[in-house]
């Protein structure tokens, strides 16, 4: 679905999507870019699932659907990583890849998952810090940043 880029959607052409983790001060802050604003927020489940695992050779065991109402683009963004992160931590589920639709304002939600003891586990889990989370339109699609405390 996505791929990763290393320039941080910098010379970035329309059409293009990806995510990227950066260094931040305690924490690793996660930017993901794509043309819509429904791909920039499966790139940005896709960042967030390699903050802790490696998922590139783990094929899905199971589909869930997750529909989320209408709200605002940060709220989307952040309704979305809460279910990812709860669903790992109920669950034991992890994505693998992810489809987003936009319905009626709000998110219907494609995720293909892995139990947990299928994936390569390769750091903590991390905790989003929700009050830097932001998710805005831009020249080439839609953007959207967030802090995760690793």
């Amino acid at each position: 679905m996505g791929r990763d880029t290393s320039d941080g959607g910098q010379g970035r052409q329309p059409g293009e999507w990806g995510h990227r983790a950066v260094p931040h001060p305690g924490d690793i802050r996660i930017e993901a870019w794509a043309a819509c604003r429904e791909h920039c927020l499966a790139e940005a489940v896709l960042a967030v699932v390699e903050c802790f695992a490696d998922v590139s050779r783990v094929r899905p065991t199971a589909v869930d659907r997750v529909r989320l109402p209408e709200a605002c683009d940060d709220d989307l963004l952040a309704a979305l990583l809460d279910e990812v992160l709860f669903r790992l931590e109920v669950y034991g589920q992890v994505p693998v890849d992810v489809e987003a639709d936009e319905a009626d304002g709000g998110l219907d939600v494609r995720l293909a998952v892995a139990g947990l003891a299928d994936v390569e586990v390769t750091g903590a889990v991390p905790a989003v810090a929700w009050d830097d989370l932001r998710m805005w339109p831009d020249p080439y699609g839609w953007s959207c940043a967030v802090r995760v405390e690793a």
